[in-house]
């Protein structure tokens, strides 16, 4: 089912968040590409949530360069962010 929803809509049912965390450090898309050696378009693209898949190396750079979690980067598309929605 879930599967029919990504052909249907091109949904992975994952949201990333790096265009709220970049805003929170002041940082531009731009330096973290600097930073973790990813092209910016690479970047765009996870961050636009077109991304289909990502290399656990680049993952582990991005959160390093961002001082997170990869839960605070990738979250389930189905669920609400925010206060509260780490304790479930």
């Amino acid at each position: 089912m879930a599967r029919a929803r990504e052909e249907e809509d091109g949904s992975t049912g994952v949201h990333c968040r790096l265009d709220e965390l970049l805003a929170e450090r002041g940082m531009t898309l731009t330096h973290l590409s600097e930073l973790v050696g990813v092209s910016i378009v690479n970047l765009s693209v996870l961050k636009n949530d077109r991304a289909r898949a990502i290399r656990f190396s680049t993952l582990v750079a991005v959160c390093a360069a961002l001082d997170c979690e990869i839960g605070d980067l990738l979250v389930r598309a189905d669920r609400p962010a925010g206060p509260g929605a780490a304790g479930r």
